[in-house]
């Protein structure tokens, strides 16, 4: 059976998230295309090509694609898809905001952020805030897959030889415009790709506070990241959220410092290898999902523990 994938992209090179994508992928079958839409995306359908256990991408290079309106990439993406049984994306806020679009179109259901594939048409998917687990079976003539990159490794981004194919016909749906951007800028790892994390809650009292977190994490070569109590509080800006309506993160070692453990963070980070709480309330939940736990004062032990390193 034949998989269609949806590249992540920037126009210049290729997310990491489509790696863990491709990962699901091969659970599924072993015939795998990747389409790459964007402008002058050619180094991206290249970097595609070299992915292990990639067959062919398709490269859609025009304007209509430049900032990958979902309005334009939706249409495209449902006329390939016919010819395929899964389409797949990573589930992030781009592949979020064209999956169900796709889905639409194609008159099938969407299966969204799976976690594990049971079978070609059984999927693993979190609900509740990752309370629960559901088993969903699909009989759709074509799958509509995005996919939970924390539920999946990469594949190796090299070892593959696809060839690259050209494809023409661009569709611009003319009821959306990209207007402008304002992308936040930091020296830290990006935070759903960074090994380490280090997050802060209510706990910090403000966003002054949050200082010590960034000396901290800086001498780990870690993001930092925040609750939504914190993000609320107006402590930081809420693309540091993690949690259910914020990023999910799954890192070699998270760092949770005054963060109480809501639901609501913990379905954003439950998943990461290592847990370290430090927090001066014992009865926190967090610690019932750390690893490690701290009972102390934030503002003494950070310091500490910045110091020696």
């Amino acid at each position: 059976m034949a998989i269609l994938v949806l590249a992540e992209h920037d126009n210049h090179s290729l997310a990491s998230a489509t790696l863990n994508t491709l990962a699901a992928a091969n659970q599924i079958g072993s015939e795998i295309v990747v389409l790459v839409a964007g402008l002058n995306a050619a180094d991206v359908a290249s970097a595609a090509a070299q992915i292990a256990g990639v067959s062919k991408v398709l490269l859609a290079d025009d304007a209509a694609y430049a900032h990958q309106l979902p309005e334009n990439v939706a249409p495209l993406l449902a006329n390939l898809g016919r010819d395929f049984s899964h389409v797949l994306a990573p589930a992030t806020s781009n592949g979020k905001n064209i999956l169900p679009r796709v889905a639409a179109l194609l008159d099938v259901d969407q299966i969204s952020e799976i976690i594990s594939v049971e079978a070609a048409d059984t999927f693993k998917r979190p609900i509740y805030a990752g309370n629960a687990i559901a088993t969903v079976q699909s009989s759709a003539p074509v799958k509509v897959i995005t996919v939970r990159t924390t539920g999946f490794d990469p594949v190796a981004a090299e070892g593959g030889s696809a060839v690259v194919e050209a494809i023409g016909a661009a569709q611009n749906a003319g009821i959306s415009a990209f207007v402008g951007e304002a992308l936040a800028k930091s020296d830290r790892p990006e935070l759903t790709a960074a090994k380490i994390v280090v997050s802060g809650g209510r706990g910090m009292g403000n966003g002054d506070n949050f200082k010590h977190l960034y000396s901290f994490a800086d001498k780990l070569g870690a993001a930092v990241g925040a609750s939504r109590a914190a993000v609320d509080a107006g402590f930081v800006p809420n693309d540091m959220q993690v949690g259910q309506t914020g990023k999910i993160v799954a890192p070699q070692l998270y760092i949770a410092v005054g963060i109480s453990g809501a639901i609501q963070h913990l379905a954003g980070m439950k998943d990461s290898k290592v847990i370290v709480a430090i927090n001066k309330d014992e009865e926190a939940p967090i610690f019932q999902v750390a690893d490690y736990g701290l009972v102390a004062d934030l503002f003494e032990a950070v310091p500490e523990l910045s110091d020696q390193l």
